[in-house]
């Protein structure tokens, strides 16, 4: 298990945070308020129950806290999170997500894997539909990745679909992504995901608000979506039905003055109403890396220039290959053959062709052939398969 890279935090005083987190009947907001009165958690326990009482806890809550029954919770919370090799970040750290802190109600404790020195970098988010069409995952893997190797840093849900493409997308040009969980960061959920998630732990972070062993419960997602727009400075949709939590995310996105992006899509499918409705309502429409970059405030597109130089100068670190203008990828070489460069030419972004109905079309080349030929673009990059046989263009 990947071991988490920040500034640690004292065992006594880590406690005592966690034990803030757990108080039965504290939410975020009254938990907040109180870090604000007192400074610290050290102090809130210190406090007696008239004090805590007339910084506007009801009486219950503040005899939870004075008697001190959360820190049994709070040693057992300790003890997993060591198990687990996940740390505490603190809404008082230095490595907690500056614009996390801007939102109405920021969790004052998350719980994180990884390297946490990256939730300073610049993020931005890009969610969907768990049932996206081929065309979905494409552009959520190729944007994610042009978006990445232009310096920012992807944030998703880790969901299956266009979450988990995005992932994909940033890794696949070795870059870092963000994983913001809606269960403990001990659990993985979606189950399938399990290697992506220590890759993401392994190259950037996966994070949570909720305690460890926390399951992935419906009513936890909401909560953990104002998170991944919160942290970030816009947020991409690509696909996703009129009243997706894709849309949610994007209404809090607004609601916490960020930039909201979108990918059109066919307007037949029920996966584009949602983004389709935002571009109506003023969303960025999206074709390319290009159109989220320029329209981002200066302040962070000077940000990503300075980091793109560091990251030149710096020898040590291999930064995934940047888009260049016209959205092409340096690093794709075109196929060799005549029958791979024939089969590319039938292949769409959007419509998958099932391998018997490509042999078909491919007369003078035998079966092999055309395997082959499709077995050189999968490993250029430029053709994918998908299950059931069937072949889609990269986007």
């Amino acid at each position: 298990m990947t071991s988490a890279t920040t500034t640690a935090i004292p065992a006594e005083e880590e406690l005592h945070w966690l034990a803030l987190k757990m108080v039965a009947g504290l939410g975020t907001r009254r938990a907040g308020q109180l870090i604000e009165t007192f400074r610290s958690p050290e102090a809130i326990f210190r406090a007696s129950r008239s004090e805590l009482e007339g910084a506007g806890l009801p009486g219950s809550v503040a005899q939870s806290i004075s008697s001190g029954c959360a820190f049994e919770e709070a040693l057992e919370q300790q003890g997993k999170m060591r198990a687990a090799g996940a740390c505490l970040v603190t809404i008082n750290s230095a490595e907690y997500p500056p614009l996390l802190r801007e939102v109405y109600d920021p969790p004052v404790v998350l719980y994180a894997r990884g390297q946490i020195g990256i939730l300073q970098r610049t993020l931005f988010a890009v969610v969907g539909t768990r049932r996206p069409t081929p065309y979905g995952m494409a552009v959520a893997e190729r944007l994610s990745a042009d978006l990445s190797a232009a310096g920012l840093v992807i944030a998703s849900g880790m969901a299956r679909g266009i979450d988990t493409a995005s992932h994909k997308g940033a890794l696949s040009v070795n870059c870092p992504t963000i994983a913001v969980l809606g269960c403990g960061v001990d659990i993985v959920y979606p189950s399938e995901n399990r290697r992506l998630s220590e890759q993401i732990a392994e190259k950037g972070v996966v994070l949570s608000e909720f305690p460890m062993g926390s399951a992935a419960f419906p009513q936890n997602f909401p909560i953990r979506n104002r998170i991944v727009s919160g942290a970030c400075v816009g947020l991409l949709v690509i696909e996703g039905a009129q009243y997706s939590g894709s849309a949610i995310t994007a209404r809090l996105a607004l609601d916490q003055g960020r930039e909201v992006f979108a990918v059109p899509g066919n307007v037949t499918s029920k996966m584009s109403w949602g983004p389709n409705l935002l571009i109506k309502q003023g969303a960025k429409l999206v074709q390319d890396w290009n159109d989220v970059v320029v329209d981002l405030p200066p302040a962070v597109r000077r940000r990503l220039i300075d980091d793109g130089k560091q990251r030149i100068l710096d020898l040590g670190e291999e930064p995934g290959d940047a888009p260049s203008p016209n959205g092409e990828r340096a690093d794709l070489a075109g196929p060799e053959s005549e029958t791979s460069r024939r089969i590319l030419q039938k292949l769409a972004v959007d419509t998958p062709l099932h391998l018997d109905e490509l042999i078909e079309t491919m007369d003078r080349c035998s079966t092999s052939e055309v395997i082959a030929a499709l077995f050189e673009l999968e490993m250029l990059g430029l053709a994918k398969q998908l299950p059931g046989r069937q072949y889609v263009r990269k986007f």
